[in-house]
């Protein structure tokens, strides 16, 4: 049977069509002769997940994300995907949108659950995303990022109050301040100088004075060895023995013993001093007033006057 052209066209073209279609669904990543399973899972936003992106279990690609659209009204959005027939997870196998950085896009891996039923196509997932590098990012350098604004306002305030203090006058004075300081540096290198110089010419009396402080030293450690050979107890005993003769004598005089004491103790041997005493005193006065009672001669053998009383002035 010979075909015409127009038949061999038609089935050219439904060959390069079929091919188109395989070939599409293979760039996909969908296999039309493969039987495999879809599965649904709802998002409040997928944050950058796209079609064809990749599903997969425990790190291992067995499906893809065929189809992404809003659910409804309210905004929330609907994920088909596809996923390979020979690997089982129950209905409550959670669908994670994981990954993403600076260069790639966002991922779906399947959280495998084995404690419910299996599920089946056409089931829909539980929707979860999954904080990637740029939410963890985001989230560590938020504080940061307000607390260097605040340094930066803080700064700002900083140089404000400084460049309101610093006006022409405070400037000048602190020229001046800076200038006189520069002179009391002056002064102290001059005075350091001059100290070296001190120092250079007395070195030697410096030494010799160190020496002589040596000396004393040495001195000084000698004499408490001395001292530390001293019989201190001896000295101690003999010293208490003094106190008690002291203390014996002492009592001696209370109790009116010996011829002190009795001077001290008995009325007697007072009263006879006193008396004594004033008789003494008594003949000295007349001795004063009379002495030719007591002492008299002549050169012609003249007896003596009569005597007369004379004007006691101790009265």
């Amino acid at each position: 049977m010979k075909l015409t052209n127009e038949v061999k066209t038609a089935l050219l073209a439904i060959v390069a069509i079929v091919l188109l279609v395989f070939g599409y669904s293979f760039l996909k990543g969908n296999n039309l002769l493969d039987s495999n399973r879809t599965f649904y899972a709802v998002y409040n936003e997928v944050e950058g997940l796209s079609v064809s992106s990749p599903v997969t279990i425990n790190g291992l690609q067995v499906g893809t994300i065929t189809e992404i659209g809003f659910l409804n009204k309210k905004g929330r959005i609907l994920v088909k995907m596809t996923v390979q027939d020979n690997f089982e997870f129950s209905k409550k196998s959670k669908a994670q949108i994981y990954g993403g950085d600076l260069i790639g896009g966002k991922s779906m891996a399947i959280l495998p659950d084995y404690t419910a039923e299996i599920a089946k196509s056409g089931d829909t997932l539980i929707g979860e995303i999954d904080e990637g590098l740029l939410e963890l990012v985001n989230d560590r350098l938020k504080p940061l990022q307000e607390k260097i604004e605040n340094t930066v306002v803080s700064a700002d305030s900083l140089l404000n109050g400084i460049n309101g203090i610093l006006n022409e006058e405070t400037r000048d004075n602190l020229k001046g301040t800076i200038a006189k300081l520069n002179e009391t540096m002056g002064s102290f290198k001059n005075a350091a100088n001059n100290l070296d110089g001190l120092l250079d010419r007395n070195s030697s009396k410096l030494d010799n004075t160190f020496t002589n402080l040596d000396e004393m030293s040495t001195n000084l450690n000698n004499f408490s060895d001395t001292l530390s050979k001293v019989e201190v107890n001896r000295l101690v005993t003999e010293f208490e023995g003094v106190i008690k003769d002291f203390k014996g004598i002492a009592d001696g005089l209370n109790n009116g013993e010996g011829t002190a004491g009795k001077l001290l103790k008995d009325e007697k041997v007072y009263n006879n001093l006193d008396r004594a005493t004033k008789q003494l005193e008594e003949l000295l006065q007349d001795i004063k007033l009379n002495p030719k009672r007591y002492v008299h001669f002549s050169v012609f053998g003249k007896n003596a006057g009569e005597y007369k009383e004379p004007k006691d002035s101790l009265k």
